[in-house]
C-alpha cells in the first residue's frame, strides 16, 4: 500500500473513531503518532513536542480565553431576561414581534458569548414560554430559537474564526471584518421570514394584546437604556477596537473580560461562585480547544508527510473543476459532514484538507473562511447532530416534540442556503469591509 492510500486509511479511521464516540482531540493525537511512528519512525516524538509547543505559544489563541471568559461571565449575569424584556417592547407593534424579539436577542447574546449551547438553552427557558403563551405556532418559536443561538458562530467576535484564522493563516481582523456583513445578512433574512411569514397567515404569530401593547415609550427607552444598551456598547467596543486597528484581537478580547465584569457588578451579579464558575468553565474549554489544535497539527502534519494531501488534490484536479464549482463542491461536502460531525471536528479536521486546494483555483481564503463560517451554522441545525434542537428539548415544555423542533429549523436552514448563494453572487458582501479598512 503507498503512502498516500495509508493517509486516506488514516483519514478514515479517524471518521469512524470520532463517529463511535472517542475524544476528538486524543484521537487525533494517538492517529497521527501511530501513523507517523509508521512513516518516519522516532521522529514523530520530537514533532509532536514542537507542534504542542508551537500551539501553545500562539498569540492568536490567547484571544480564546479571554472571549470565553467574557463569554461565560455574560451569561451568568443574567442579563438576558431584562434584555428580551426591553426588545420585546421595542418591537411590540411589528408582526410576529415576539419572535423579532427573541431573534435579535439571540442575535446580541449570541454575539456576546459566542457559546451555541448557552444562548438556545437560556432563550428557551425565558422566550420560548412566552410565545407559546401568546398563541404563537410552536414550530415556528422552535425554529426562531434554535437558528437565533447560533448567529455567535458567525456574527464577530467569534471563536470558531479565531480557529480558522489559526488554522488558515488568515488575519482575524480581517476575517472579523469579512464576517459582519454576512452576519448581519444572515440574521436579517430569519426577521424577514418571521415577519412575512406573520402577515401571511396571522395564525402563526398573533398580535399581542392592547394591554401589551399599552406601555409608555418612556418606560420602552428606560428599559433600553439600562439592558440594551450596556451589552451593545460592550460588544461594539470590543468589535471596534478590532477592526479599526486600535487593539489586536487578544487586546480586545481583554477589554471585553474586563467589560464583563464591570458589566455583571454593575448588574449586582458578581460574586465569587459566578466569577469562580466562569474561571473553571474558560480553563476547561480553553484547554480543550488547545489540545484539539494540538491533535490537528500533528494529524495534519502526518497527513502531508503521508502524501494524503496530494491524493486528494490530483483527485479534485482531474475533475477539471472550475473557481465555482470546487466553491460548491467544498460546501457540499462540508453540509454533508454537519450531519454526523460537529463544527468543531470540521473546522480542525477537515478545512485544513481543503486549505491547500485553495492556491490551485485561485479562491480567497478570506472568502472560504466565511463561507465555512455560514455554512457551520447547519451543522447546529441538521439531523441527526442537531445540537440546537437537543439543547431547545431539554428544556422545552412537554407538548414540544423533537419532529416539531427540526421542521420549525427547516425554513431557517433554507434561509442559510439563501444567504449563501447571495454571497456567491455577490462576494462583496465580505470583501468590501475588508478592502475598505485595510486595503
Amino acid at each position: 500500500m503507498s503512502d498516500p492510500q495509508i493517509g486516506i486509511l488514516m483519514l478514515g479511521m479517524l471518521v469512524i473513531l470520532i463517529m463511535l464516540g472517542f475524544p476528538i482531540a486524543f484521537t487525533l493525537i494517538a492517529m497521527g503518532v501511530g501513523f507517523g511512528y509508521f512513516a518516519i519512525g522516532d521522529i514523530i516524538f520530537s514533532l509532536l513536542v514542537q507542534r504542542t509547543y508551537g500551539v501553545m505559544s500562539n498569540d492568536v489563541l490567547i484571544a480564546v480565553p479571554l472571549f470565553l471568559f467574557m463569554g461565560y461571565l455574560v451569561e451568568r449575569a443574567n442579563i438576558l431576561d431584562r434584555l428580551f424584556y426591553s426588545l420585546q417592547l421595542a418591537a411590540r407593534g411589528m408582526p410576529a414581534s415576539l419572535a423579532v424579539a427573541s431573534l435579535i436577542t439571540c442575535a446580541l447574546f449570541a454575539t456576546a458569548t459566542g457559546i451555541v449551547g448557552a444562548v438556545v438553552t437560556l432563550m428557551g427557558l425565558l422566550a420560548l414560554p412566552a410565545m407559546l403563551k401568546a398563541g404563537y405556532d410552536k414550530r415556528m418559536s422552535s425554529g426562531v430559537i434554535c437558528a437565533g443561538g447560533c448567529l455567535g458562530i458567525l456574527i464577530p467576535p467569534s471563536i470558531m474564526l479565531i480557529l480558522y484564522g489559526a488554522m488558515a493563516g488568515v488575519s482575524v481582523v480581517r476575517l472579523y471584518a469579512a464576517a459582519l456583513l454576512p452576519g448581519l445578512l444572515l440574521a436579517s433574512l430569519y426577521i424577514v421570514y418571521v415577519m412575512g411569514r406573520a402577515m401571511v397567515n396571522p395564525r402563526v404569530a398573533p398580535k399581542l394584546s392592547a394591554e401589551e401593547l399599552d406601555v409608555p415609550w418612556r418606560q420602552v427607552y428606560w428599559q433600553l437604556l439600562t439592558s440594551f444598551v450596556p451589552l451593545f456598547v460592550l460588544i461594539m467596543a470590543v468589535l471596534g477596537a478590532i477592526l479599526f486597528g486600535l487593539a489586536t484581537p487578544h487586546e480586545a478580547a481583554g477589554i471585553g473580560a474586563l467589560g464583563a465584569i464591570v458589566l455583571a457588578a454593575a448588574y449586582r451579579q458578581l460574586n465569587w461562585p459566578r466569577l469562580k464558575e466562569a474561571v473553571f468553565l474558560t480553563a476547561r474549554t480553553s484547554a480543550m480547544v488547545c489540545w484539539l489544535f494540538v491533535g490537528s497539527w500533528i494529524f495534519s502534519s502526518v497527513f502531508s508527510l503521508l502524501d494524503g494531501h496530494s491524493l486528494i488534490e490530483h483527485w479534485i484536479d482531474g475533475m477539471s473543476l472550475t473557481p465555482l464549482q470546487f466553491l460548491i463542491l467544498a460546501q457540499i461536502l462540508i453540509f454533508l459532514l454537519g450531519w454526523p460531525l460537529e463544527w468543531t471536528e470540521i473546522i480542525i479536521i477537515f478545512v485544513p484538507i481543503f486549505l491547500p486546494l485553495l492556491q490551485l483555483f485561485g479562491i480567497d481564503p478570506l472568502f472560504f473562511g466565511v463561507l465555512v463560517a455560514l455554512n457551520i451554522q447547519t451543522s447546529f441545525l441538521t439531523p441527526p447532530m442537531a445540537m440546537s434542537a437537543f439543547y431547545l428539548k431539554g428544556i422545552a415544555p412537554k407538548g414540544i416534540q423533537l419532529g416539531d423542533i427540526f421542521l420549525g429549523i427547516a425554513p431557517f436552514l433554507l434561509m442559510v442556503f439563501v444567504a449563501m448563494i447571495i454571497l456567491y453572487l455577490v462576494p462583496g458582501i465580505a470583501l468590501w469591509l475588508p478592502g475598505v479598512l485595510y486595503d
